[in-house]
């Protein structure tokens, strides 16, 4: 009787364990999969709008590290001029992790489909910030 009672209760804890270990990974891929269609369809700021906005994000890339929400706006208005520019953007998820109750990992490989395309790879750390996910480091080359 002893035996039963204790599988119960292990059995119970392995559940409770399981509901409390909710991931939001499938959320903030479902974030990225709406900035790729903001981005085809040549919104650069709807794109944005899954960043921090606050002078304390991170933008890394090949010419270095760009601080600000504002800043990193403006190097993508800069680098993508037109709808035509821009191209048509995928992204490719390698590993998603969540870090914490508040934090996401994410690795991933970007394309842009266009006259010449290009592509590369991805770091993002995601927060929940006033319950909305942001990217707040962007690591890109």
């Amino acid at each position: 009787m002893k035996k039963r009672i204790l599988l119960l209760c292990l059995l119970g804890s392995i559940n409770l364990c399981a509901q409390t270990q909710k991931t939001n990974v499938p959320e903030v891929l479902m974030n990225m999969k709406t900035q790729e269609t903001l981005w085809n369809s040549g919104d650069i700021k709807g794109f944005m709008a899954y960043y921090w906005n606050s002078d304390s994000l991170k933008f890394i890339g090949s010419k270095g590290i760009t601080y600000g929400w504002q800043k990193t706006l403006d190097n993508y208005l800069k680098g993508y001029p037109t709808k035509e520019a821009m191209g048509i953007l995928t992204f490719t998820v390698i590993e998603a992790t969540q870090l914490s109750k508040t934090s996401i990992y994410v690795i991933g490989k970007w394309e842009l489909t266009k006259d010449k395309p290009v592509s590369g790879h991805f770091t993002l750390l995601w927060k929940k910030i006033n319950n909305k996910w942001v990217i707040v480091s962007d690591h890109t080359s």
